[in-house]
């Protein structure tokens, strides 16, 4: 019997993270990837969960198996047959850098293909692409473009920056995308973002999430032109990767789940506290659909009570 399609596929890439603390302690062969922080978000609200990614043979398979246990589908999940992407990530004072690698398969390599997402999975509601080289996202996007009736979303988080010299490209790919993540740190256009982002899209681009870290950020609805703003929360702030995949996560599951935009935000925020707890996604792993729900409960009940 073919499994049930996920509500939310994540496509993008599976990392292994060797984490370098200000105080020099190292976390050796951490799991990592934007998909790996985006699925457990969304894996606490309830949605079903696909991940599609290329595995390299040194991705920690404790994470493979929690991410079984918590009923991710990982049928989209191909083996490199070799040690797959994997980054160096130094802490210093101010910044935190990132150094791939030097024997790493190229990011294109690790990315996955259409030819890679299961055939059931065709019916999901929703196909996230994570960070991914320009060219790989234009491939899935248009291959993902639903037919006339279908009630299909494909939301994009991008890799390359959106710049003078990409910007006939990025007219290109979101052509095909309805919902589009982007940070400060990705948009380095001069003027308004709000501004420009609809002279690029094309008539499916509804929304766009501009993303400031602990600013929080703003979703505009580029078809009726309303605007919500969202403020960052956490019990702890420790280490802000994962934080934008796991808002993601959060957000598109509340789409899929119930469609109130307002508590997809919400359930984007709590996500995105527990991804910044711990360092990598130790705080996703640990967390649970009850704690989320109570989390939830306690930072909005009067907000929910209000409306």
């Amino acid at each position: 019997m073919t499994a049930a399609a996920p509500d939310v596929a994540f496509l993008g890439n599976l990392l292994v993270d060797d984490i370098v603390l200000r105080d020099g302690q190292t976390l050796m062969g951490e799991p990592g990837g934007a998909v790996l922080h985006a699925a457990l978000a969304a894996s606490l609200w309830g949605a079903r969960v696909g991940i599609c990614a290329v595995a390299g043979t040194d991705y920690p398979q404790p994470a493979l198996d929690t991410l079984a246990a918590r009923g991710i589908d990982l049928a989209g999940v191909r083996s490199l047959d070799r040690t797959g992407g994997r980054a160096w990530l130094l802490y210093e004072p101010a910044v935190r850098r990132t150094v791939h690698h030097l024997d790493c398969p190229s990011h294109a390599d690790v990315s996955p293909t259409l030819a890679d997402i299961p055939a059931s999975w065709l019916a999901a509601r929703v196909f996230h692409l994570a960070p991914m080289p320009l060219a790989r996202q234009l491939e899935l996007a248009h291959g993902l473009a639903p037919a006339a009736g279908s009630n299909r979303l494909v939301s994009l988080d991008p890799f390359e920056l959106v710049r003078d010299g990409t910007l006939a490209a990025w007219r290109d790919v979101l052509t095909h995308v309805d919902l589009f993540f982007v940070s400060e740190d990705e948009w380095r256009l001069a003027g308004d973002a709000e501004g420009i982002v609809p002279s690029l899209a094309g008539p499916r681009l509804r929304h766009v999430a501009f993303k400031r870290a602990a600013n929080g950020g703003r979703l505009v609805d580029l078809h009726d032109g309303h605007t919500r703003t969202w403020q960052s929360r956490s019990r702890a702030v420790v280490d802000a990767t994962g934080a934008g995949d796991a808002f993601a996560g959060g957000f598109l599951a509340g789409l899929v789940t119930h469609g109130d935009v307002g508590r997809s935000i919400e359930q984007g925020i709590v996500a995105a506290s527990f991804a910044i707890e711990d360092w990598g996604a130790r705080g996703l792993m640990a967390a649970t659909p009850a704690a989320a729900a109570a989390r939830h409960a306690e930072w909005f009940a009067e907000a929910a009570t209000a409306s």
